[in-house]
């Protein structure tokens, strides 16, 4: 009966040490909250996206380097506070100094489709509303 214990004990220990780790892997993960300010431009191209889907330059999407395809973002023009909801289907920028390239339609509701670059504050939504835009951008 003894020896029954003594191999009874290493198995509870690896119980012990793996139900905590198992048990944290069962909660749903926190995505921190997205913020990115720096300069965005726009581009009207054609053929496919890097998603795979049909490139519209009339839709409302973006090229981000690395959210994941089908992210919806907040795009604040930080010199006119015109904000525009974009959804991230294409890589890039590819310009050294760019945070996102958006499409001609994002553009021109952002106003900034005659400048062809301008300053902004790219969010998740999940930053509080109050906020003020520059607050957070330099």
């Amino acid at each position: 009966m003894k020896s029954f214990v003594i191999a009874k004990q290493p198995l509870l220990a690896a119980v012990c040490v793996l139900v905590p780790f198992f048990a944290g892997a069962a909660a749903p993960a926190q995505a921190a909250p997205f913020q990115q300010c720096g300069k965005a431009s726009w581009y009207k191209l054609g053929g496919k996206t890097a998603s795979g889907e049909k490139a519209n330059p009339n839709g409302l999407t973006a090229a981000h380097r690395t959210l994941p395809f089908g992210t919806l973002v907040s795009v604040t023009n930080l010199a006119n506070g015109k904000s525009v909801t974009v959804r991230i289907n294409d890589r890039g920028p590819f310009a050294k100094g760019r945070v996102i390239d958006v499409t001609w339609a994002a553009a021109r509701e952002l106003g900034f489709v005659r400048k062809g670059i301008t300053r902004v504050k790219v969010s998740d939504g999940s930053t509080k509303s109050g906020q003020k835009h520059k607050q957070n951008c330099q």
